[in-house]
């Protein structure tokens, strides 16, 4: 056992047991290093990674292997999604050096934690040939090492000087990035790009809006292609919802099978407001099986787990793919016949072994026999090896889920989404808040010491923010403002936003990435909860930074709108007001409200004048009923007083 059998993360707890000698990240390993004059080895991956399992058990579970790492490197082992700050800095001299990223990441430093050299997985002999090839130049020649580690140190922190404001986006920079991105579109099988293929959730939700706000409907159009070509593919489970994290093809066809917790979260946001839009009846019931994997799969006590791993029982997708033969031994030969047909599960196969990742090319010609075989075929599934949890929290990606969960339950009335989402919400302020400054990651309602990030700060503040329209209580404001407050001190300086607070560990460079990848940026994610705690406030010095950091992004969402997916949907939602609309003295209304309110609109419900919510203020029932009041910059309409007379003042 070596020095991470204390560890939070279930990542760390992992490797406890290799031979070689892992410390966790820290002035102590670094210390060891300076001690025995050697360089550090630093290892980043995280629990759902198929290739960081295979490097585990093909180098790191070896004896022979983990004796060449002990005597020649202090090993120390991250957990990319623990510390992403650790993570952004490793992986931006990665990509640098390489021309590539991804995980396991590997690189070897300086005791200071200067990198000298970067890559990501390696085979096992490629492995101990490096490790012994360092050791040799560390001894020999190391004045090539720190020089290079001072070089790429030097370059880290040119690179990650953050970007002042700049031009506000306006309307014409929202139509240019549409155009780019009907330009860089997939006509045949939707998404962007070809393989590997990831889920385009932000740019989804931006097109969404783009379209309410513009009537575009193209934008519409890509949406819908894309959506449909996800959802039916094998990315998408078909027996129990979710969504993998990306396919390793470009038709959406076979999946790396790691869910993530992320992707679940902002997929749901974008089917919700497509179905919303559209009533499409497919696009409704994906948003409902994706809630009820995120609540039967991915509950961790009152918030939610990580990821679901890739592999079961050492064997990527085991738990998901079928033969035709597996399907007729579950089913029988007419209902097996019959699930085969429908999945497109065939003799050839589209994954190893001519096993079938399951599809859904077309809706089945009988409703009733196939929630039937889903259920059989899903009991079936469940006997087999499970894929791993990573149970620890993670409060950006709480935070996303929250606000999806909210947006849903808003829409639907599902009472069970509400609740959890309140449930989560009162977790993460009662665990990850502490001393007023709120902390990464928490596991079994222990809170783990790595501090929260920008993206975090963002995306509970904006969780908040949705909690607060959702029930109309005030604490919840309340706790919005005080971390956007601590953001506002702690993450921004004259020259712009860090991800890092200005207090945090110093690394050998302070990370300040500005654009969007497979979660919000820190910049886009604080945008938000700043543009919607300012309509629902009033509070101009909230819009005003929110919009400062928008502009941010201004140079670069023409050209490359799929790495500002984020900020662009927070832009098109500052351009439509946002509308705010206040609903007093009647829950029909409020329901019609949801129902005909834009994606990024705020919306509270309540008694007229309730204390602590101000967007209820001076807001009074008309003629003794109910009435929905919609406005922008506290500029309001005449109160609406029917749902059909609300629709007419939103869809102007």
């Amino acid at each position: 056992m070596n020095r991470l059998a204390d560890a939070t993360s279930p990542y760390l707890l992992q490797h406890a047991g290799n031979p070689v000698d892992w410390w966790e990240w820290g002035e102590a390993a670094f210390a060891e290093a300076r001690r025995r004059d050697v360089p550090l080895l630093i290892s980043v991956g995280y629990a759902a990674c198929h290739w960081c399992h295979v490097m585990a058990h093909e180098s790191f579970e070896d004896p022979a292997v983990a004796a060449v790492v002990n005597d020649h490197t202090v090993p120390v082992k991250v957990d990319r999604e623990e510390r992403p700050d650790v993570d952004a800095v490793y992986m931006t001299a990665t990509q640098a050096m390489t021309g590539q990223g991804g995980w396991p990441m590997t690189v070897f430093a300086t005791p200071d934690g200067a990198p000298f050299w970067c890559g990501t997985y390696l085979p096992k002999r490629q492995f101990v040939g490096l490790v012994q090839a360092v050791a040799g130049v560390w001894r020999d020649r190391r004045d090539e090492a720190v020089g290079q580690g001072a070089a790429v140190t030097a370059a880290l922190r040119r690179a990650a000087a953050p970007v002042g404001p700049g031009t506000a986006l306006t309307a014409d920079h929202l139509a240019a990035a549409t155009r780019a991105l009907a330009g860089q579109y997939d006509q045949m099988n939707g998404g962007f790009g070809t393989a590997p293929k990831f889920p385009p959730s932000m740019v989804l939700e931006f097109l969404i809006r783009q379209h309410e706000r513009t009537g575009d409907p193209d934008a519409l159009a890509l949406v819908r292609h894309t959506c449909a070509a996800m959802a039916r593919g094998g990315m998408y489970d078909q027996l129990a919802g979710g969504f993998a994290r990306y396919a390793v093809d470009a038709t959406w066809t076979v999946p790396h099978f790691e869910k993530m917790l992320y992707d679940n979260a902002l997929l749901l946001r974008a089917y919700t407001h497509l179905g919303r839009l559209t009533g499409d009846e497919s696009t409704r019931r994906v948003a409902a099986q994706t809630v009820e994997f995120l609540l039967r799969d991915l509950r961790a006590g009152p918030a939610f787990a990580a990821s679901l791993d890739a592999d079961a029982a050492g064997a990527e997708g085991s738990t998901y793919v079928w033969t035709p033969a597996q399907l007729r031994a579950v089913l029988g030969d007419a209902d097996g016949a019959w699930a085969a047909r429908t999945f497109a599960v065939t003799d050839a196969g589209t994954f190893e072994g001519g096993a079938s990742v399951l599809q859904l090319p077309a809706d089945p010609d009988d409703a009733a026999r196939f929630a039937a075989v889903r259920d059989r075929l899903l009991a079936a599934r469940g006997e087999r090896p499970q894929p791993a949890r990573d149970d620890k929290v993670v409060a950006a990606w709480n935070g996303l889920t929250i606000t999806a969960l909210v947006e849903y339950a808003n829409l639907t009335g599902d009472a069970a989404a509400g609740a959890a989402a309140v449930e989560a919400g009162e977790f993460l302020a009662d665990v990850h808040l502490v001393d007023g400054r709120l902390r990464r990651i928490s596991r079994d309602g222990r809170v783990g010491a790595p501090a929260g990030v920008l993206d975090d700060h963002g995306a509970v503040a904006q969780a908040f923010c949705a909690l607060h329209q959702h029930t109309g209580d005030p604490r919840w404001l309340a706790r919005a403002e005080a971390l956007l407050s601590v953001a506002r001190q702690h993450f921004r300086t004259e020259d712009g936003w860090y991800d890092t607070a200005d207090d945090a560990e110093r690394l050998v460079s302070r990370p300040a990435d500005p654009t969007d990848n497979a979660t919000p940026a820190g910049l886009s994610a604080i945008a938000e909860a700043l543009l919607t705690y300012a309509a629902l406030t009033g509070s101009a010095p909230h819009r005003d930074d929110a919009e400062a950091a928008l502009s941010v992004l201004a140079p670069i969402v023409a050209d490359h709108p799929r790495f500002a997916g984020h900020a662009l949907a927070v832009a098109a939602a500052a351009l439509t007001g946002p509308y705010q609309i206040a609903v007093v003295g009647g829950d029909a209304l409020r329901d019609a409200a949801w129902r005909a309110a834009p994606a990024g609109s705020v919306l509270v419900a309540g008694e007229p004048d309730a204390p602590g919510v101000p967007l209820l203020a001076d807001r009074g029932l008309v003629d003794g009923g109910p009435a929905a009041y919609v406005c922008r910059g506290f500029v309001c309409d005449r109160p609406a007083r029917t749902a059909e007379e609300l629709q007419a003042q939103l869809s102007g």
